[in-house]
């Protein structure tokens, strides 16, 4: 197993890793959309809100020398179904080759973050 680390994605708070790579798969911890350099969450609508979970997705997987088409199945976890459709046209956006996926609203995420999103991809 490979612990993938990266400064393009918020560092982990506890006790995971970003990422770990093993068997040619990357599983990658979800990512809601906080900044890589400050920590603090970027944007208030849910467009800014998954653009930068999306950016911060992307910069855990160029640090494992994959990028978004090597995406086999997400996550995506959102405060407020409401906002589902404006979710998936940023989303849709990034995951061009259309991955399998699960998306679910939750009562709540970290620091009050409108949507998280969680990757596994192939090598």
């Amino acid at each position: 197993m490979n612990i993938i680390s990266t400064d393009k994605a918020p560092g982990a708070i506890g006790p995971y890793s970003q990422a770990i790579e093993a068997n040619g798969f990357l599983f990658a911890s979800g990512q809601v959309p906080l900044s890589p350099a400050t920590g603090e969450v970027v944007g208030t609508s849910i467009e800014e809100q998954a653009k930068q979970a999306c950016e911060n997705v992307g910069g855990i997987l160029s640090a494992a020398g994959l990028d978004f088409t090597h995406v086999v199945k997400t996550t995506c976890f959102l405060a407020d179904m409401a906002d589902f459709a404006a979710f998936n046209a940023v989303y849709g956006s990034y995951f061009t080759g259309k991955p399998a996926r699960s998306c679910v609203a939750v009562k709540a995420l970290p620091k009050g973050v409108l949507c998280e999103i969680e990757v596994i991809a192939a090598r």
